[in-house]
């Protein structure tokens, strides 16, 4: 999960992430950060995410739940 969150962290271009943290806060968060992170979790792991489903997840916690 540690890892998960780094590589997260370094898509929304930040140093570290907190489970709790809007997504919508980030300062780089728009569509390009969307698919970005739905490529992201195909290719690394495995998971097939919608665009409507990273942006119901809201919070960075919710989006590490989509991906276990």
């Amino acid at each position: 999960m540690e890892k998960m969150k780094e590589e997260l962290a370094e898509l929304l271009e930040v140093d570290e992430i907190k489970e709790n943290e809007v997504l919508a806060d980030f300062e780089c968060w728009d569509s390009l950060t969307v698919l970005s992170i739905i490529a992201w979790a195909s290719e690394n792991y495995g998971k097939t995410l919608l665009a409507k489903d990273v942006n119901e997840a809201k919070t960075v916690g919710g989006l590490l739940a989509l991906l276990k």
